[in-house]
């Protein structure tokens, strides 16, 4: 990851207001805020851009999928960020936490495990790629 830098994704494409309640699941692509309730899992389609952002105010009941969550609110099921997760004040999980990179204020909560997900290190792969070919 060094030398590479990721913008934090900030466009919002749907919202989820206070007053709604989803019951199934939630596939989306961009940016997607909740402040109010969903059961069901939700997920990002195929794209690394993809961010969900939960106000103190929603609630997932389900599994997260998305590859830049920002979390003030409660979920109740297991996160997987591929790149990126906050956690703020009043972040709640009652379940696992699957991370790249990982950002806790003071006050939030995880009851569950942490759990880093490196990326892949191409390092090793490139040396045995060298290795392998005859020198001249």
């Amino acid at each position: 990851m060094l030398g590479r830098k990721k913008r934090k994704p900030n466009k919002i494409d749907s919202l989820i207001g206070q007053h709604t309640q989803i019951a199934g699941d939630l596939r989306f692509s961009g940016g997607l805020h909740v402040d109010g309730a969903v059961r069901g899992n939700v997920v990002a389609e195929s794209d690394e851009r993809s961010m969900l952002t939960l106000s103190e105010r929603g609630t997932i009941e389900g599994e997260v999928r998305v590859p830049y969550v920002i979390l003030n609110g409660l979920v109740k099921g297991d996160v997987y960020a591929s790149d990126h997760v906050e956690l703020a004040a009043n972040a709640r999980v009652e379940g696992d936490v699957y991370y790249n990179l990982i950002e806790m204020a003071m006050g939030a909560e995880v009851n569950g495990k942490l759990v880093r997900i490196a990326e892949p290190d191409r390092a090793p792969l490139a040396l045995s790629h060298a290795a392998i070919e005859p020198a001249q």
